[in-house]
């Protein structure tokens, strides 16, 4: 196999693991609440949306330290054993105690920032700038089908349905925490290649195996990986992206937590209440396939770059906030188990929520997409620490969302959104057109990046 061929190999087999993992993971996040909700009638008075904000709040602080783990530990072997606490984190609601479920938030939080930190050393080691694009695209494509699968039982086993039964939850959640360890078997086919270097490694090719200084040459691997995170840290194009970077932590939560939550808890449609969660996520999964396949794989006859691609995001996602604000009850995002009579501004629509669904998901990987895309062409040469910073703030902004959430009516979640989306969509331009005037200068063509 040529040397091309193995990289885009890894950089499948790399999405297939993933969509394994977050299939399971996804699936849990979406249904959670809901769960939830059910249970509170038992011995178990734990809550969705505060064990999403424990998780990226932890996220978001080991983030700090991960580029070090990575650097020790190596990005696939990193993913592995991330996959293990994925897999650990599902298994707690087969027989659910309140305990178990926040200390597993803990764990999951850890792993997570380990997990996405060994991703973008991987995805960034197997590409260049004139494949960054393509495999950002693929990699995103692979990784938001998850969305597609779990959602799709969700919506045939939950139909009709009122009232979720411990029945009902056995049987997801295990077949969940088997799909998540099938995810992470699969990190184990990752071919490896003699010129990548893990996070903050100068050359280790002159390190002898077994030799006494070995374990010097990890710590100050290590040491270096976190003072390049903090370094980068600082710089202008960083700290501009780290605005579009909040954006996407904070519709993470909405679609992927708090939307479905809505729709579950709307009365108004009746039987099919909780399945229309499963629907809802099948179509989320479907806008974000769909913007992986035609931001990643044709991004080689995109000659204008990537804010048109953010553009687009940014306009589907305020047409999505606008219809939502039209179309749920503003008390949906915290209604009791009962779930809530109220009407916004037009009697509630299915049609409407599924559209918005799909809009969401467009909107999601056209941010996200250009994200990995700039950031693995700008940092190849720093690519953990980089990931590292952006999975950071994405988290810490993602676990404030989920904060708000118990609390927050839904017109102020998606004003939070408009606000925020707005300033990130102009600094992502900012960055794009600075990485553009870097590329001309050295008489590259555009549409490569």
């Amino acid at each position: 196999m040529s040397p091309e061929s193995k990289k885009l190999f890894n950089i499948i087999i790399l999405g297939v693991s993933f969509m394994f993992i977050f299939t399971a993971f996804q699936t849990c996040g979406n249904i959670a609440q809901t769960v939830i909700t059910n249970l509170n009638s038992t011995d178990f008075h734990g809550s969705g949306y505060t064990s999403m904000s424990i998780i990226y709040g932890v996220f978001s602080a080991s983030n700090l330290l991960s580029p070090s783990v990575v650097a020790i530990v190596k990005p696939q072997l990193s993913m592995v054993v991330s996959g293990v606490f994925y897999s650990l984190y599902i298994a707690v609601f087969i027989q659910p105690t309140t305990w178990a479920f926040y200390t597993a938030s803990v764990f999951i939080g850890i792993a997570a920032a380990v997990l996405w930190t060994a991703q973008g050393n991987c995805l960034t080691v197997n590409s260049d700038e004139n494949t960054i694009g393509r495999n950002s695209g693929v990699f995103w494509a692979l990784l938001q089908s998850s969305l597609f699968f779990g959602n799709l039982y969700i919506y045939f086993a939950w139909q009709g349905k009122t009232h979720i039964s411990e029945s009902d939850r056995r049987t997801v959640f295990i077949a969940l925490t088997v799909i998540s360890l099938v995810g992470t078997v699969l990190f184990f086919l990752i071919r490896k290649q003699e010129d990548i270097k893990a996070p903050g490694e100068e050359n280790s090719t002159n390190e002898i195996p077994g030799d006494s200084s070995s374990a010097q040459n990890k710590m100050t691997r290590a040491l270096a990986a976190f003072k390049k995170s903090i370094k980068l840290s600082f710089t202008k194009e960083i700290m501009l992206l780290s605005v579009t970077t909040a954006y996407t932590g904070l519709e993470l939560t909405f679609f992927s937590g708090v939307y479905g939550t809505c729709i579950g808890a709307v009365n108004r449609f009746g039987r099919e209440a909780k399945s229309l969660i499963g629907l809802s996520g099948i179509f989320i999964g479907v806008g974000e396939i769909l913007g992986g396949g035609i931001f990643g794989l044709l991004s080689k006859k995109n000659r204008f770059g990537r804010n048109p691609v953010v553009m687009l995001g940014i306009v589907v996602h305020f047409l999505a906030f606008y219809l939502i604000f039209f179309n749920m009850p503003n008390d949906a995002p915290i209604a009791p188990m009962e779930g809530t009579d109220d009407i916004a501004y037009m009697i509630p629509s299915k049609n409407v929520a599924i559209f918005c669904s799909f809009l969401l998901g467009l909107g999601d990987s056209c941010f996200n997409t250009q994200l990995l895309s700039i950031l693995g062409f700008l940092y190849s040469e720093d690519s953990a620490p980089a990931f590292a910073i952006f999975k950071f703030v994405q988290s810490i902004c993602a676990a404030v969302a989920y904060f708000y959430s118990n609390y927050f009516l839904l017109q102020w979640q998606l004003l939070i959104m408009v606000v925020v989306g707005f300033f990130g969509t102009i600094t992502f331009f900012l960055v794009e057109w600075k990485a553009a005037a870097a590329l001309a200068a050295r008489g590259s063509d555009y549409s490569s990046i």
